[in-house]
């Protein structure tokens, strides 16, 4: 890969440092960026932790303020959405929005080929065009946040770590001597508090309401429907003499309604704000394994895509689908696209 050049997203951790070794062994021109979304202090020991990466890999290093793009298009989305009673996924947008978009574009204009991330998922070219595919390592996998990529973008991208497991990751970084550590694991990057439920009170303050069953009586109160999920079970502050769940969350009336949890399957779903990584929708329904949310299994399904939009039947009723995430569609190991889930029904 001689005359190639490639700059790798760095976060600090061991995945992106492995990443730019590997890449680097195989001849690319290598640099290393390191995007600074937030004035925490918990960020700065990354931003050193990604400098003596480059240094101990002898590659330039660059740092790349993306602070107000990752303010608006991650986290006020993220605190939006819970505000209308659904639930987000930040990292579906902050992949689309600011790794591979704003980043993207970063890298590009220094005159590299590519951009290489950590991420553990599978690029391949063939038949004219790029199919994305999950990565080896099912404990690891991350395809599911991914198919907001283009065939454009995907042209530009590198995964290096999707043929590896996160154990051989390890065993190379330790082996190798790279000064990267794994990062403690935190679901939400820019939630420094104990749960997000803490972060959104800090943006919201409290908006008391109502929650009642599905025949309309009061079983308690809320101080926000911002901070409820879709078969959420604990802190809901309602005495009962059964398990109750949140099943839906009507921002407009302020209220929450919990019921059973027989009443949380769903057997179809609706989808907007697609993304197809081959260009364009299926031309026809199609079979589909589909996944709702990151860790779900895929699922047997239908698709049916109708412009805009696409509704997805599953063989079997799926439990706690959320308003918000995004849903998946698959054909075997290969990501097709997906969307926002909008509504579902039994």
């Amino acid at each position: 890969m001689a005359g190639k050049k490639v700059a790798v997203a760095l976060s600090g951790g061991e995945d992106s440092s492995v990443a730019a070794l590997l890449l680097k062994k195989e001849g690319y021109e290598v640099l290393g960026m390191y995007m600074c979304l937030s004035d925490a202090p918990c960020s700065q020991p990354q931003l050193c932790q990604a400098e003596r990466i480059c240094h101990s890999l002898d590659i330039p290093f660059h740092v790349v303020d993306l602070r107000r793009e990752f303010e608006r298009g991650v986290i006020d989305y993220f605190s939006q959405e819970y505000q209308r009673g659904r639930t987000p996924n930040p990292c579906v947008a902050c992949n689309q929005h600011i790794k591979f978009g704003c980043l993207l574009s970063q890298a590009l204009s220094l005159g590299v080929q590519y951009l290489a991330t950590g991420h553990y998922a599978r690029i391949k070219h063939r038949d004219g065009r790029y199919h994305l595919f999950e990565g080896i390592d099912a404990a690891k996998e991350q395809s599911y946040f991914l198919y907001t990529l283009t065939q454009e973008k995907l042209g530009h991208i590198l995964f290096p770590l999707g043929g590896y497991k996160k154990t051989e990751v390890r065993r190379i970084a330790k082996q190798e001597g790279l000064p990267a550590i794994g990062k403690p694991s935190q679901d939400i990057c820019f939630v420094s508090q104990k749960n997000y439920r803490d972060f959104l009170k800090q943006r919201f303050g409290n908006a008391a309401g109502d929650i009642v069953d599905r025949r309309g009586k009061i079983l308690g109160h809320h101080q926000g429907v911002a901070f409820y999920t879709v078969g959420q079970r604990h802190g809901l502050g309602v005495a009962s003499g059964r398990p109750l769940y949140v099943l839906e969350i009507i921002p407009e009336d302020n209220r929450i309604i919990l019921g059973e949890g027989r009443e949380l399957y769903h057997r179809e779903i609706a989808a907007s704000n697609l993304c197809w990584v081959a260009g364009a929708a299926p031309s026809e329904p199609a079979g589909i394994t589909a996944r709702i949310r990151y860790r779900a299994p895929q699922a047997e399904a239908v698709l049916f895509p109708e412009g805009d939009l696409a509704t997805v039947f599953f063989s079997e009723p799926q439990w706690a689908v959320a308003p918000g995430q995004a849903v998946v569609f698959y054909n075997g190991e290969e990501v097709l696209g997906g969307g926002i889930i909008e509504n579902m029904k039994s």
